[in-house]
């Protein structure tokens, strides 16, 4: 059965999509078949990867909007044991569309449920915002991994984050558990970012992923080219950082 793992973080700008994408793809390299779910209507995970969507594709909105079989929006990638169900911006109007349908908050659920054990790991790429739909995804999640910036502001939507977790997981999903911390766009030059990477490593109660993600020109420029970078640039920096985030979320995960 696939481990479901949310990547979330109210606050937009954090390298979460960038985290989606390149985690995904590193953990598919390491010989785990993995899905990422994009449910971000600016569809950047599914470009990200080099999905160009036809007008009669199936996607995320689709399956949780009109009910359609989960199976037929899968789309393989480029990168081998990696797939995506995409995303598009019809799902901007899902929300208002859902508003009057009962068990609304279980709508990926069930969507998630009909698939995930096709695959080890199953990324859901979720919006910086708490809407019905990031509420959909944290209720078909079995934890959340959070990236957070190595900036001071980083750190106030991570302690958003954790108050919108308790009220799913009082209300919704009682098993949702907090994957880890990843931190992000690690400038070593910086003050401010090594002392945010110090207050987090000493005062997150929750576990902080040793692997630090670099600012790296190579993890910025390979969505353009719609691959993730370790397709783009094996060799880079960002490249060699995920890897090493997807062996140290493995040990994790298998070592359980």
């Amino acid at each position: 059965m696939g481990k479901v793992i949310a990547i979330a973080n109210q606050k937009g700008g954090v390298g979460k999509t960038t985290t989606a994408i390149n985690l995904a793809a590193a953990v598919a390299l390491l010989g785990k078949k993995v899905l990422i779910i994009d449910s971000d209507p600016q569809a950047n995970a599914t470009s990200g990867v080099g999905v160009v969507t036809e007008e009669d594709q199936i996607d995320i909105y689709d399956l949780v909007v009109h009910g359609e079989d989960p199976k037929e929006a899968i789309v393989a990638t480029e990168t081998p044991n990696l797939d995506i169900i995409p995303s598009s911006i019809d799902l901007v109007g899902a929300d208002l569309e859902l508003a009057s349908v009962l068990q609304r908050e279980f709508r990926m659920k069930t969507v998630v449920a009909a698939i995930k054990d096709l695959y080890d790991y199953v990324f859901i790429d979720c919006l910086p915002s708490l809407g019905l739909i990031t509420i959909n995804a944290l209720t078909a999640a079995d934890s959340v991994l959070v990236p957070v910036q190595c900036e001071f502001f980083s750190l106030e939507g991570y302690g958003k984050l954790k108050n919108t977790i308790s009220l799913i997981q009082n209300s919704i999903n009682p098993d949702l558990k907090i994957e880890g911390v990843v931190l992000t766009m690690y400038d070593k030059r910086l003050r401010m970012a090594k002392l945010v990477v110090s207050e987090v490593r000493e005062h997150v109660t929750d576990h902080v992923f040793d692997t630090l993600i670099h600012r790296n020109s190579k993890v910025g420029e390979s969505p353009s080219m719609g691959q993730p970078v370790l397709l783009y640039d094996a060799a880079s920096k960002g490249a060699i950082n995920f890897m090493n985030l997807a062996a140290e979320f493995l040990y994790l995960n298998e070592s359980e």
